[in-house]
């Protein structure tokens, strides 16, 4: 039986990473460190909320059992933050500070999720509008659905939690490595 947390559960992926979580029969206890509670509520989910996210780190290393696999699919956009120096703050000090605090507490897998080759120039809401007219085939080559990434991710932590040292230390997964775990080989 696992015990994990989440960071950015009330986000696009992480709300999926959070309800794939609580689906999972291996799955104990689910941990979402957020501003807000999650609209979900289950008796495996334990909600960790404090608009100070200086305060998460603290909460963090205080869950017991500390959890096994650490999610963070916390981020923002320059938009949203006011300034890249507050995006920063979010998508890199404050991913940094709570993966550390993760280590500390216990964790075994931490499972980051993150653009590929983010580019703030691009117009991805319109590219990928496009992109799905084109079909699954084209999604699949390019972007992927937030269910799917979040099934992978998921999937990547387990694999990684049962395979010890057998799995690299750290694992980027590919596009075809996201639809293979996510949706392919997805077994709930």
């Amino acid at each position: 039986m696992t015990s994990t947390a989440v960071v950015g559960s009330t986000g696009l992926v992480g709300s999926h990473i959070l309800s794939t979580l609580l689906s999972l029969p291996s799955i104990t206890n689910v941990y979402s460190l957020s501003r807000r509670a999650p609209t979900t509520t289950d008796p495996k989910l334990h909600p960790l909320t404090d608009a100070d996210n200086a305060q998460w780190s603290p909460k963090l290393t205080s869950i017991s059992p500390p959890p096994s696999i650490f999610f963070s699919a916390l981020g923002t956009t320059k938009a949203a933050a006011g300034s890249f120096e507050n995006q920063r703050t979010i998508d890199y000090d404050l991913n940094l500070a709570l993966a550390t605090a993760a280590k500390s507490a216990g964790a075994k897998v931490y499972v980051l999720i993150s653009g590929n080759s983010a580019n703030p120039k691009s117009s991805f809401a319109k590219i990928a509008g496009c992109m799905s007219l084109l079909g699954k085939w084209a999604v699949d080559f390019w972007a992927q659905d937030k269910d799917v990434i979040a099934k992978a991710a998921v999937s990547a932590g387990l694999k990684a939690l049962e395979g010890g040292e057998s799995v690299p230390k750290v694992w980027v997964l590919e596009q075809s490595e996201i639809v293979k775990l996510g949706r392919t080989e997805w077994k709930a």
